[in-house]
């Protein structure tokens, strides 16, 4: 999974960001680049086309829902979305009710954290540390690009 996330947990309200972090966008774009990324309807619905280099599978309920777009699959459930993987990285983006199903799923969590809390209306799900082990740690403060300071926290499943 990966996703930036207020100390709050907070993601994102009315379906956008709570912040601007270009730094934080081009590590999204380096991660995620080459591979599969899920995410639900409302997610997909927030670019104003698909990722380039990337292979969308867009969870949604609704049984009618397309996308024009070659690059871009339509399934109805994670399951279905996790079937599409095969033996390959791939990365769980949003939104919170995808990141909650996702996280059983999820050997690695890529989280950038924000140092602060929102007013936000979507949430990631709180890292259970007896699950997480924190395995890498970036900070970067606040400057003249970044109206905050942030924390990139590789998390790794711990072994049961």
């Amino acid at each position: 999974m990966i996703a930036a996330a207020g100390e709050d947990n907070s993601l994102g309200k009315d379906n956008d960001l709570l912040w601007h972090l270009p730094d934080d966008f081009k590590r999204f774009k380096r991660l995620t680049s080459g591979h599969k990324i899920i995410m639900g309807r409302k997610t997909f619905e927030t670019f104003p086309k698909p990722l380039p280099n990337r292979k969308h599978i867009i969870i949604t309920r609704d049984k009618n829902y397309t996308v024009p777009y070659e690059a871009c699959t339509v399934v109805h459930s994670l399951e279905e979305a996790l079937d599409l993987i095969d033996n390959e990285d791939a990365f769980i983006i949003g939104g919170g009710e995808i990141y909650s199903q996702g996280e059983k799923h999820a050997n690695v969590i890529e989280l950038t954290r924000v140092h602060g809390n929102f007013n936000a209306d979507t949430f990631f799900p709180k890292i259970d540390e007896a699950i997480w082990e924190v395995v890498a740690t970036e900070y970067h403060p606040k400057d003249e690009k970044h109206k905050f300071d942030f924390t990139y926290i590789t998390y790794k499943r711990r072994e049961s």
